[in-house]
C-alpha cells in the first residue's frame, strides 16, 4: 500500500464491535480449518483463497509467525515472516521491509529472484501491520516497531543485515539503522517515502476520528485508488492486487494496531537521514505518480554515501511493477561492494608480499 493519501473523518465509523465480528470471522475456526488444507499457514484471512496471483499464493504458503520477545510485551509477540530456505555466512543477509500498511506479500515476485540469486532472503512485516498475532494489543508506535524489529534481528539473524525499505519502510530502515548500527551493513531505499513530518500527535483527538480514517483506508475504493496512482502502468489482475494487498487488514487487531500508530505521531527521520553512515542505494521509478524522484536525487545528495539507480517507465513500487530491474539493481549494488571489499583485499595481499 502506498502511503497514506488522504485520510477523511467524514464517514460515520460503525461499531467497532461489528468490526471484530466480521474481521473474527474471516479468520475464524472453519477459515483456519480450509486454509490449512490448502497449504497456506492457518492464521491467514480466509480470503486468502480468492487470491489468483501464483507468486503471491506460493509467498503467502512460505509465511510463518516466530516468537519475539520485546519489553513492552509480557508475552512473545507471534511474529510473521518469511525465512530463508537456508542461512548462510558467505555474505550478509537482505531482509526486506515493505511499505505503509501492507505485508511481506509485497515481495511476491522480488523476493524468489533474490533467493535463486543464492541471497539470503527474510521478508519481515512490521509491527502493527503484515499478518503477526496483535491479539494483546501491544503498541505500534515507532519505538514499539524499532525495538520488535531488534529484537527479531536479534534473535533470528544474528548479525549485520542489509535492510531493504521501499516506500514508508524507507523511514523504518533509517530509523533502525540510526539507532542500532552495528545491526545493518548496508541501506536499500525504495520509492523513500523520508520527507513527510508524520502524523502529528493525535491523542487529544476524539477516537472515532482516526477509526473513522482507518474505515476509509480499508475500504476497496480507496485501495483501488491507490493501487492504479502506484503504478506507471495499470496491471491487468488490478482487483487482485487490491485483494493482495489489503489482506492483512482482515484481522480483527488491524484497525486498532493502525490507530496506535497514527495517533502517536508516525514517522519523522528528516533529520536522522544524515546520520546514515551506511553504504546506501537509492532506487526510484522514474514515473513515480506518489513521490517526485526529485526527492531521489535529494536523498542521494543528503546521505554520506549513496547511489542512485531508475526504472524507467515504472511508478511507486519497482518491486512489484519491475521485479527483475529491481532485483538486478539490488545485486549489481551488492555484488559491486563485494568487488570492491575482493579489491581492497587483493591490494592489501600485493602490499604485505612486497613488503
Amino acid at each position: 500500500m502506498p502511503p497514506l493519501l488522504t485520510l477523511s473523518s467524514s464517514p460515520v465509523l460503525p461499531p467497532r464491535a461489528r468490526f471484530r465480528v466480521s474481521a473474527s470471522a474471516d479468520v475464524g475456526a472453519t477459515g483456519r480449518a480450509a486454509a490449512a488444507s490448502n497449504g497456506f499457514p492457518p492464521f491467514l484471512p480466509r480470503a486468502v483463497e480468492r487470491i489468483r496471483d501464483g507468486a503471491a499464493l506460493r509467498l503467502a504458503k512460505r509465511i510463518e509467525r516466530v516468537p519475539v520477545q520485546t519489553g513492552f510485551s509480557k508475552s512473545p509477540i507471534p511474529s510473521s515472516c518469511v525465512r530463508p530456505l537456508k542461512q548462510q555466512q558467505s555474505a550478509d543477509p537482505v531482509v526486506l521491509l515493505h511499505g505503509f500498511d501492507s505485508s511481506c506479500l509485497e515481495w511476491r515476485y522480488t523476493y524468489p529472484l533474490l533467493e535463486d540469486a543464492g541471497l539470503e532472503t527474510w521478508a519481515v512485516d512490521i509491527l502493527g501491520w503484515g499478518f503477526s498475532n496483535l491479539e494483546t494489543r501491544p503498541p505500534c508506535d515507532i519505538v514499539s516497531k524499532r525495538e520488535h524489529l531488534y529484537q527479531f534481528w536479534r534473535s533470528y539473524i544474528k548479525r549485520p543485515m542489509v535492510l531493504v525499505g521501499p516506500s514508508l519502510g524507507a523511514a523504518v530502515a533509517i530509523d533502525f539503522a540510526v539507532n542500532y548500527p552495528e545491526a545493518v551493513s548496508k541501506l536499500i531505499f525504495i520509492g523513500a517515502s523520508v520527507y513527510a513530518e508524520g502524523t502529528k500527535d493525535m491523542t487529544r483527538m476524539p477516537k472515532f476520528v482516526p477509526y473513522a480514517g482507518v474505515f476509509v483506508l480499508k475500504s476497496l475504493p480507496l485501495r483501488l485508488f491507490a493501487t492504479r496512482l502506484a503504478f506507471y502502468k495499470i496491471p491487468d489482475g488490478l482487483f487482485d492486487w487490491v485483494q493482495i494487498g489489503r489482506l492483512h487488514c482482515l484481522l480483527p487487531w488491524w484497525e486498532d494496531a493502525t490507530v496506535n500508530f497514527m495517533i502517536t505521531g508516525g514517522y519523522n527521520v528528516i533529520n536522522q537521514i544524515k546520520q546514515v553512515k551506511q553504504k546506501c542505494l537509492v532506487l526510484w521509478g522514474e514515473d513515480d505518480g506518489i513521490i517526485s524522484n526529485k526527492q531521489a536525487y535529494r536523498l542521494q545528495q543528503e546521505l554520506p554515501s549513496a547511489i542512485l539507480r531508475q526504472v524507467g517507465q515504472c511508478g511507486h513500487i519497482p518491486h512489484v511493477e519491475k521485479p527483475r530491474e529491481a532485483a538486478k539493481h539490488v545485486l549489481d549494488f551488492l555484488e559491486g561492494d563485494s568487488l570492491d571489499k575482493a579489491d581492497q583485499a587483493s591490494s592489501l595481499s600485493s602490499t604485505l608480499v612486497s613488503t
